[in-house]
């Protein structure tokens, strides 16, 4: 073992055998791309089915802390990518991660994150096969900032978009919402609250296989991240030019969310979530839909918050628990920053 450094220096950054040292040691060795160049070649079979297309996908990764319970930074991103993917009716193949890491950072915790990607790939069956690293100076960055991109295929036939949406379908979600938003806050110790939550964090590649299956007509999907389900819905209302009511009654909620929102005065509705999505399918395929999700883990808690009407195109509605309607915005500036 040639990397024998603590802590990230400058030198890791610096082109010559202290970064060779970092990365092979601390992340070729771990995702072992294929070739190890400064370029991916990848197959073109996954395409020779007629009909098919690529999605491809990009992110940032910014969470503070960086580890988490429920995750880290690492399994952020690959959940992430997956899940963009994903919600477009792609299978995700490959993924390329760039790591910018601030001086100081300590080697432990990268091995640990580098650890949790690789297997949070391989669980979702995409494999890493590019990347980069850059080093900056101390205070030039908050530890370490994650950009991961994806690249999927879409299967023939396949054509899921906010734009389908029809009056009538069904709004539903996978589980229960905002605890990826509320352990991030506890995590952070600045409000001393004391909580057993843990993030949502999940790759939801294997449920939307499961759910497109079992009910092939759905229109639409969305993972609720950042600005959370209210934001979604209010995206997928837009692109639909529908009305969508949902009941209050209906969303799932820890206690335990529940009564940090009510203390905080935050509205869970914005909460971000790292593996939830929603999901918009004809009513006659709800029930499989639901059937599809709750036999997986990631799904156990799915359940349906709503649909879509012809009324009031554009904007989603809220049926409170006293039977009143109130508007559901746009998230407008941020609950949370620094979150995902």
């Amino acid at each position: 073992m040639a990397l024998r450094d603590t802590h990230v220096t400058l030198a890791h950054g610096g082109g010559g055998q202290a970064m060779r040292d970092l990365i092979d040691e601390v992340f070729a060795s771990v995702f072992q791309p294929p070739g190890m160049e400064d370029q991916a070649r990848l197959s073109a079979e996954a395409l020779a089915e007629p009909g098919a297309r690529l999605a491809f996908t990009t992110d940032s990764y910014v969470v503070t802390p960086l580890e988490f319970p429920g995750g880290d930074i690492g399994k952020l991103a690959i959940c992430g990518t997956v899940n963009d993917l994903a919600v477009g009716g792609a299978r995700p193949l490959w993924l390329s991660a760039a790591f910018i890491i601030e001086e100081g950072t300590e080697v432990a915790l990268l091995r640990r994150i580098v650890a949790t990607m690789a297997a949070e790939a391989a669980a979702a069956g995409i494999r890493i096969v590019t990347g980069d690293t850059k080093v900056v100076g101390r205070g030039a960055a908050d530890g370490l900032f994650v950009t991961t991109s994806g690249i999927g295929v879409i299967p023939p036939g396949r054509d899921i978009h906010a734009g389908a949406i029809r009056p009538g379908d069904v709004a539903l979600v996978n589980g229960v919402l905002g605890d990826h938003g509320a352990t991030i806050l506890a995590a952070r110790g600045d409000l001393a609250l004391s909580t057993d939550l843990k993030s949502d964090c999940a790759a939801l590649g294997h449920l939307m296989e499961a759910v497109l299956a079992a009910a092939p007509g759905t229109r639409a999907a969305r993972d609720a991240t950042r600005g959370g389900v209210a934001s979604v819905l209010n995206e997928m209302a837009q692109a639909s030019r529908t009305g969508i009511v949902i009941d209050e009654a209906t969303l799932p909620l820890r206690e335990e969310v529940r009564g940090m929102c009510e203390i905080l005065g935050l509205d869970p509705l914005y909460l971000a979530n790292e593996g939830r999505l929603v999901l918009f399918v004809p009513e006659a395929e709800a029930p499989a839909a639901l059937a599809a999700m709750r036999a997986l883990p990631e799904g156990a808690g799915a359940t349906a918050i709503g649909r879509a009407v012809e009324a009031h195109p554009g904007q989603v509605r809220m049926t409170t628990a006293f039977g009143g309607s109130r508007i559901v915005d746009m998230l407008v500036g941020e609950q949370l920053p620094r979150i995902c």
